[in-house]
């Protein structure tokens, strides 16, 4: 039997050709051939190559809530997270309220009425109406402690009339002035402190 023989640039263009065609089968079956590699006979690109997706941004962080400012005679509200303001607390007291979802209801009472304002045997009331039903989880009474008889939440001096004394304290009276304002606002006594401070802006947080 005669058989053609084959050069040496034979084998080497076949031994080529057939390590391409492996490379592409190989790829094929991973799926990392392209169809261009397919059809050239190239080998698939490097992976290195490969469009990566963008890392999502971060989400921006929450903006601070603004404090929420209550001048003398006003009753205000702070959203959970939020500030209440007292500003220029000299002979006034202030009573903020904590709320059990961490909002702050606050009145900002003054000895003497500011015209269009609550009076102090008024602002009381109106902070109970503020808070509603809400929890309650501490009441904190900060001011001119000193200056305050407890009766003024009951009868403010304006209410005193032509020839009636106004009755002012001989001291401070811490105990009578919690257990005041537990009763204007319909709170335990337990829940509510007092406390003497200098003169000044109140901030709450």
């Amino acid at each position: 039997m005669f058989t053609k023989g084959i050069s040496g640039r034979q084998y080497a263009r076949r031994g080529a050709g057939a390590l391409a065609a492996a490379a592409v089968a190989l790829a094929l079956q991973t799926g990392t051939a392209t169809a261009s590699d397919a059809g050239t006979g190239e080998a698939p690109a490097s992976a290195a190559h490969t469009a990566q997706a963008p890392a999502p941004a971060p989400a921006p962080a929450p903006a601070p809530a603004s404090a929420v400012r209550i001048t003398e005679g006003q009753v205000g509200e702070a959203a959970p997270g939020g500030t209440l303001l007292y500003p220029s607390v000299t002979s006034c007291l202030t009573v903020t309220v904590r709320l059990a979802d961490g909002g702050l209801v606050g009145a900002h009472a003054s000895l003497f009425q500011v015209p269009g304002e609550y009076r102090s045997d008024r602002v009381l009331g109106a902070l109970r109406d503020r808070v509603g039903g809400r929890d309650v989880t501490a009441v904190e009474v900060r001011g001119a402690v000193g200056a305050w008889l407890p009766g003024y939440f009951t009868k403010a001096i304006e209410s005193y009339g032509e020839g009636e004394s106004v009755p002012f304290p001989a001291e401070p009276d811490p105990d009578g002035l919690a257990a005041a304002v537990a009763d204007g606002l319909g709170q335990p006594r337990a829940k509510v402190t007092v406390t003497d401070v200098p003169d000044g802006d109140q901030t709450v947080r």
